[in-house]
């Protein structure tokens, strides 16, 4: 089940609320400029299936949130434990960054923990099969997909070059908790 939890940045002990109705969870986000919604995944994917395979099946989708949102660039992210570069893949999203373009993700497979560091606060978004998450550009966040993956996630992109992550330099990340925590 998909849930938030809203953190004050100076605390990551204990969160000032956790939600897990999709409404509220829409509605809390949305108060900060982030779009959230449920979406079907129902498309059968065989276990390995490649990029080609998975934008295919989910053509429907892809075509719509890039007519709606002017998304120019898609991509597929499929991690597994099994892959043997999956912990170098986790570290490297693991620090706080931000990108230049509006970017959204739609999770077709597995789960993984989004975390937005906007204004004071820390919105910890555990997002799961059919969980579209759609970040204006410059919107402070990190990801973990956990020690031992399992997700395929279609990212999309308002720059036509793909994503180009740029560091924050703040430790913050390092501070909150983790998705296997």
């Amino acid at each position: 089940m998909s849930s938030l939890s809203v953190y004050p940045e100076s605390s990551a002990d204990l969160p000032n609320k956790v939600l897990t109705h999709l409404e509220d969870i829409a509605s809390t986000l949305a108060a900060v400029g982030v779009h959230f919604a449920r979406w079907q995944a129902v498309a059968p994917l065989a276990p390995g299936a490649s990029q080609e395979q998975v934008l295919a099946a989910y053509r429907p989708q892809i075509d719509q949130l890039m007519s709606e949102r002017g998304y120019a660039a898609v991509d597929v992210l499929g991690v597994s434990a099994e892959q043997p570069d999956q912990a170098e893949l986790r570290a490297g999203l693991l620090d706080e960054q931000r990108h230049a373009e509006d970017e959204a993700r739609f999770f077709v497979v597995g789960s993984g923990l989004f975390s937005l560091h906007i204004d004071d606060y820390v919105y910890a978004l555990l997002c799961e099969k059919g969980d579209l998450i759609a970040l204006p550009a410059g919107t402070r966040h990190w990801f973990d997909m956990g020690e031992h993956p399992h997700l395929v996630m279609i990212r999309l992109s308002s720059n036509a070059g793909g994503w180009v992550g740029e560091s924050t330099g703040d430790d913050i990340a390092s501070r909150f908790p983790r998705l296997d925590d």
